[in-house]
């Protein structure tokens, strides 16, 4: 069977910064010009060190990147940052050319890997979708055929004549994936670019390439929530310094990404140059720090015990009144726990005029084992604008949380909680469950 993807040697190469010297004068072009004239005298005072730094600013994404992809395969793309998935996305995409290697792709692409990724911002959403149709290779007819369904998937229909320009972008990406998911690529490939809806939303985003692996087409997706790809994907593409570390199945794909996951645990982190911090954000969050009950900095939080979590915005955070959201995932990337300022009624009016915010947790139900927080923050009312995967890790340690000397196990589950029994009585069991019925 032909693959729908082939990719041979594959490599991408960036020159990181700004040729030596930045911006030069009119007096030294014109001494550029005349050292041009003499290459024998250059070349005598080039230096090892100046070859030396030439070296340092090349940054290889991507290195001999070989694999077959066939029809049908549902991939999750896995790895660190800066491991390489995002460019080789790109490249397969045409984005960006290649610098070394081959790809070919035997059937239509379509591609969601950033919010508005061939949309036209003074066009209405009405008009981005034919564009993007016909970009897809679509004809006015298919079109025609599918815009019903892509209206009313991105639930967009209010705005549909409103330059896209000023949409949320929430709606930019229901759009933009509406649109990607229906117009019937053979191949569909996704970066994680779903996180900016809503979890209904990316739910049903789920759902839809799902549906799109089932029918017979090629999807890749790239994600840091393991156990969506566990559910999606049968098959995954490890990436580890621009070389491609393992395909094959997907439990073994996971295994192999956690095991490369040695991030430390941490009482503070400084947030303001967070390498886990999403593209194109807008940055708010500028520190954060993890302290038990008594307000002491800490990495372990006993089972059951109070956790509590200082959260400072960055001087320059460009909204008067931010709102936040810590959520606490298991290794997997699953989500577990979820706190919110808007979850609450007793967080502060302003976190501008107050400083610091603390987010304290009576009694944290998780049974031992390690957990990340991530973090959210955004202008009241409108989606997140920044956003930190595993922004902190931390341990969860053993404890008699029952107060019967039975420490609590992770094969529990990932919450734990007490629970009352009694004897039913007789009398009681007969009010409950009358003769004759069940």
């Amino acid at each position: 069977m032909k693959p729908a993807i082939r990719v041979h040697n594959l490599s991408k190469r960036y020159n990181l910064g700004s040729p030596v010297g930045g911006y030069k004068t009119l007096r030294e072009s014109i001494m550029a010009i005349g050292t041009a004239a003499l290459p024998h005298l250059v070349s005598q005072r080039r230096t090892q060190g100046d070859r030396q730094l030439a070296c340092q600013r090349l940054l290889w994404a991507l290195k001999d990147v070989s694999l077959d992809i066939q029809p049908g395969e549902a991939v999750g793309v896995i790895g660190r940052n800066g491991a390489g998935k995002s460019t080789f996305l790109k490249v397969l995409s045409r984005i960006t050319e290649p610098t070394d290697g081959r790809v070919e792709l035997y059937g239509r692409v379509g591609s969601l890997l950033e919010v508005g990724t061939g949309f036209h911002a003074e066009l209405t959403g009405r008009e981005n979708i034919y564009l993007n149709g016909a970009i897809f290779g679509m004809t006015r007819r298919e079109i025609d055929r599918k815009f019903d369904d892509i209206v009313a998937f991105s639930e967009v229909e209010q705005f549909l004549d409103t330059p896209v320009k000023r949409y949320s972008s929430g709606m930019f990406v229901r759009l933009a994936f509406a649109v990607a998911a229906h117009l019937e690529p053979e191949i569909l490939l996704v970066d994680e670019v779903l996180a900016v809806g809503d979890v209904a939303f990316q739910k049903k985003c789920l759902g839809k390439m799902g549906e799109v692996s089932r029918s017979g087409r090629t999807v890749l997706f790239v994600s840091h929530n393991m156990a969506t790809i566990l559910n999606l994907c049968d098959k995954a593409a490890v990436f580890a310094h621009g070389r491609l570390a393992f395909v094959g199945p997907v439990e073994e794909g996971v295994k192999l990404y956690m095991s490369q996951q040695d991030a430390p645990e941490q009482a503070e982190v400084d947030l303001a140059d967070h390498p886990n911090r999403r593209p194109s954000c807008t940055p708010v969050l500028g520190r954060i720090r993890l302290l038990d009950g008594e307000r002491n900095p800490t990495t372990q939080i006993p089972c059951g015990a109070p956790m509590m979590v200082e959260l400072a915005a960055l001087p320059h955070c460009p909204f008067t009144e931010p709102h936040f959201a810590v959520g606490i995932d298991d290794v997997l990337g699953c989500r577990i726990l979820t706190a919110a300022t808007y979850l609450t009624d007793t967080a502060p009016p302003s976190l501008r005029r107050t400083g610091p915010l603390m987010c304290r947790l009576d009694g944290l139900p998780l049974v031992p084992g390690r957990y990340a927080l991530t973090l959210n923050a955004g202008p009241q009312g409108a989606q997140w604008t920044d956003m930190i995967d595993q922004a902190l890790w931390f341990e969860v340690v053993p404890t008699d949380y029952y107060g019967n000397g039975q420490l609590p196990s992770p094969d529990w589950g990932r919450c734990l909680i007490r629970s009352r029994w009694s004897r039913v009585k007789d009398n009681e069991d007969n009010q409950k469950f009358p003769a004759g019925r069940s």
